[in-house]
């Protein structure tokens, strides 16, 4: 591909992008596009129109012209008296001299005997270079017809070098004694050419003239329609970004433009007092949440001190009492949990969130995740595998955020799995590193996966569950995933299991690319949501590395759950 190529090439797409990103230059080409079709057959009417009306006045007088010489010259052979071949040369020569005294605009005269069809007879004022327009078929023609005969013919013009119309008027006449002969006129019509010319050239430089005024009137209005509409444009771009204040201009007047500035400052005003409310009610809500955790803190602490007392007493109560301080006891322990979520889900909200990152290597936090969930999967019988790859998956991370992550997806899977396989695998790149945990348990159907990461949402709510739980695990797992600025995705399938990827970059301020590992297992279609637009494709890695047998002290009573 040539360099002119590739410059026509871009150059096309810039003006294609350009038409399609201006409406002030679409109407404006539209515009002229139609100006120029009305204006070509405009011009192409007038110009046949005039052409033809020249063309047919200047034959008309011809016609005329050419009757009035014929009948001059019939007239004035038939005064002649028996005239000999010389005697004729010497009458037409005369005739000649009187048809050019007349005026007579026809620019040569030809007189041929009738019989003789191959060398006419020229008398000797005619021209030699206008024979050969005398063609047989013309003579043929004047021969068999009792009335003047036109031919349109091309003759030197005034100017060396161009050529001009003409008409070549064909009649006879008897001369006494001699027979038929053939009279030919030849008229000129240059000058009706030089007009229409000048015509045409009047007729184009007035469309370039009208095209001009078209695009330069529709251009104004245009703009005037457009510029309103691109201010309204940047205002609401500007809104859109957080500038609640930005107004568009142009308000004044009693025109349409001036009531759409109007109702468009109406309309930002009244969005940013919505906004500005319900800023205020979402502040007045976390801190509700938050002083409320905070106040609670005291008295479930008590009441933790005075059910720890009644639950290692139970064993001297009757069996009803002794059920009671054990529920009491489990509920307590949930009840901190669920405190304990919502004053982190606080510090989302406010924004008072903050990385302790360091570097840690990612297969070491996985590990310690499984040990301490192989008690509650031996309890389920669920078996659990783990595949990590054989380099350091290292990354700069919050540990205990990350565990926490991974704890929750784990517990999860497990709870979910239904006596199944459990999956989790590790995978790294240059630029990120991520885990996958894959059950085959109960799954989750579309609309569910879309609602995974709601806060206090629940697939099945009716579902018995041995963990507890406080709907909050998977919204403060995505808060924490996105902390890092990495992404967390969720994948699902009725019957077929489910799927979550945590996805982190190496080092702060890398953005993250396509993840190491997909959430979509292979042959099934996407189910997915996410915080970030995931890219999938087949994973890959070294072979699983099974951990069966590893026995950690874990309660599951503190595992947060979906």
């Amino acid at each position: 591909m040539t360099r002119a190529h590739v410059s026509l090439v871009r150059g096309t797409r810039r003006v294609v992008d350009r038409w399609r990103s201006s409406m002030q230059v679409r109407i404006v080409t539209t515009a002229l596009a139609v100006g120029v079709a009305s204006i070509a057959m405009l011009g192409f009417y007038l110009s046949s129109t005039i052409s033809n009306g020249l063309y047919e006045d200047r034959v008309d007088q011809v016609e005329r012209e050419s009757l009035a010489l014929t009948q001059m010259v019939r007239t004035t052979f038939a005064a002649s008296s028996a005239p000999e071949q010389s005697e004729l040369i010497v009458l037409v020569n005369g005739m000649l001299r009187q048809l050019q005294a007349s005026g007579s605009s026809a620019q040569d005269f030809f007189l041929l005997h009738e019989p003789d069809i191959t060398t006419p007879v020229i008398d000797p004022v005619s021209r030699e270079e206008y024979r050969d327009l005398i063609t047989p078929e013309l003579r043929e023609a004047n021969r068999a017809s009792d009335v003047p005969v036109l031919q349109p013919v091309a003759i030197a013009g005034s100017v060396p070098g161009q050529v001009a119309p003409g008409v070549m008027v064909g009649s006879t006449a008897e001369v006494p004694t001699l027979g038929t002969y053939e009279v030919y006129y030849l008229y000129s019509l240059e000058e009706e050419q030089q007009t229409l010319s000048f015509l045409q050239q009047v007729l184009l430089a007035g469309a370039v003239v009208m095209l001009v005024l078209i695009g330069v009137i529709t251009w104004l209005v245009t703009r005037q329609a457009v510029r309103p509409v691109t201010r309204a444009a940047i205002v609401a771009e500007r809104l859109a970004d957080g500038h609640l204040s930005e107004r568009m201009p142009g308000a004044r007047g009693r025109d349409e433009m001036a009531t759409l500035a109007r109702s468009f400052n109406e309309m930002a005003t009244s969005l940013q007092d919505q906004i500005r409310q319900m800023e205020e009610l979402s502040a007045m809500q976390r801190r509700f949440v938050s002083d409320v955790s905070h106040e609670l803190r005291t008295p479930l602490t008590t009441i933790r001190m005075a059910s720890e007392v009644i639950h290692e007493s139970r064993d001297e109560l009757d069996p009803a009492a002794k059920r009671s301080a054990e529920l009491l006891q489990e509920q307590i322990d949930r009840f901190e949990s669920l405190l304990a979520d919502l004053l982190e889900i606080s510090r989302f909200d406010a924004g008072a969130a903050a990385l302790d990152a360091e570097t840690r290597d990612l297969r070491d936090l996985v590990t310690l995740v499984v040990e301490q969930a192989m008690p509650l999967a031996e309890r389920k019988e669920v078996p659990v595998s783990v595949e990590l790859p054989d380099v350091p998956a290292t990354a700069d991370i919050d540990p205990r955020r990350v565990e926490r992550v991974l704890r929750n997806l784990v517990v999860n899977a497990i709870e979910h799995a239904e006596e199944r396989p459990v999956e989790i695998t590790v995978a790294e790149d240059p630029w990120s590193v991520a885990v996958v945990v894959r059950d085959y348990g109960v799954g989750m159907t579309k609309q569910e996966v879309e609602h995974v990461f709601d806060r206090f949402w629940r697939a099945d709510p009716a579902r018995a569950r041995t963990t507890g739980g406080t709907g909050l695990g998977l919204a403060i797992a995505l808060e924490d995933a996105r902390l890092h600025a990495g992404s967390l995705d969720a994948w699902g399938r009725p019957g077929q299991g489910a799927s979550f990827r945590l996805t982190l970059p190496r080092r702060a301020g890398i953005a993250l690319r396509e993840p190491p590992v997909a959430v979509v297992p292979p042959s099934h279609g996407p189910h997915v949501t996410t915080g970030q637009t995931p890219v999938l494709h087949p994973p890959t890695g070294p072979s699983p590395t099974t951990i069966p047998d590893l026995a950690v002290a874990f309660d599951p009573d503190d595992a947060e759950v979906r």
